[in-house]
Order: C-alpha cells, then structure tokens, then sequence
C-alpha cells in the first residue's frame, strides 16, 4: 500500500517531499465546477474528494491524498486566470484588501474517507497598476487560484496573511500529516 498524491501540482508535491513522505502521482481530470447551492468550502471539500475517489478507483489498495484551492473575496470564488485580463481583475479586486484562501483536502484509503477544509486569510498591498502589470509580466500568476504564487513574486504583493503558508500554497500540510502518517504506519504493520 502507497500514499499517492493525486494531484500533478509541483507545489503540493514539494510540500510532501519537504515533509519526509514517500508517495506517486496519479492524477485524473474531472469535472471542477462548483454547485451554486452550496458554500464555497462545501465546494472544495466536493472536488478534492471527487479528485481522491477518481484515483481510488485504479487503486483501491492505497491511501490517496487530494485537494483543491480556492480563493474568495466577498463570497466570490476567484480560481485559476483564464487570461491577462482575468487575472488583472482579480489582483485589482485584491488590492488592500484581505481574502481567504480555502483548501479541501480528502484522504481516501479502504476504511477511511475523510474530508475537510482549511481557511487562511491574506491581505493584499494597495497595488498600483504599474505593480500589477510587472507581476503579470512575470507569467507566474496563470496558473494559481487567486492569480498569484504566495511563495514566488507574489509576495511582493502581499501586506500580511493569517493561518497556514502551506494552505496558501496548496496542501495545509500541518493539519492532516499526523494521519497520514498514522495510516501508513498501520499498513504497514499489517
């Protein structure tokens, strides 16, 4: 039995790294639209356990690990930028102002399904339009919920942020690594 990352997001995957686990990647694409009728952690709870029962279905043995990151600002969900001019609306809407980054996280092996979210907030600078167009330009921001990489130039960005750097970046590592690690370890003393 494996720990696998379902995920292919290079930031999720040094996060693991960073903390010592041995796991693969194997990553499904599915549907990641957000219901209407429920609230936007209700949603990311959603997708990353529809991201982990995807993967689980090719591998019913192992433990799978997968999230989803959202950004709100006035209960408006800002995910990844369709383009420059998406992605400039959303730095604008941020500017001096403070939003939450939210990340489902699900675990999945054959006698757990745990689900759960985690909240941490980030406050932006006032950013002036030259600050936003520089950003831009540095391509980084296109493929980030919220237009920015907290832990790239992004955080030239950034006034100030509340709760977990590691929730900002992907995977809120802190809070579900003692069970992971509980999980493996009982498999492996099966």
């Amino acid at each position: 039995m494996e720990l696998i990352l379902a995920s292919k997001s290079p930031r999720r995957k040094e996060i693991l790294e960073r903390e010592g686990f041995k796991f693969k990647i194997e990553s499904k694409n599915i549907d990641e639209t957000m219901d209407v009728s429920l609230t936007p952690y209700q949603n990311v709870m959603n997708v990353a356990r529809r991201k982990g029962e995807a993967v689980y279905q090719d591998f019913p043995n192992d433990v799978i690990l997968s999230t989803d990151t959202i950004v709100c600002l006035d209960g408006k969900i800002y995910g990844k930028p369709k383009d420059r001019e998406d992605a400039y609306r959303t730095l604008k809407a941020f500017s001096g102002r403070v939003h939450e980054v939210v990340s489902g996280v699900s675990i999945i092996s054959s006698n757990l399904c745990m689900t759960m979210y985690v909240k941490s907030y980030v406050e932006f600078k006032a950013l002036t339009e030259e600050m936003i167009n520089s950003y831009l330009d540095t391509k980084e921001p296109y493929d980030k919920a919220g237009s920015y990489a907290i832990q790239g130039e992004g955080r030239k960005l950034i006034q100030s942020y509340k709760g977990s750097l590691d929730n900002i970046i992907g995977l809120p590592i802190e809070y579900i690594k003692d069970t992971l690690r509980v999980i493996l370890n009982e498999v492996e003393n099966r």
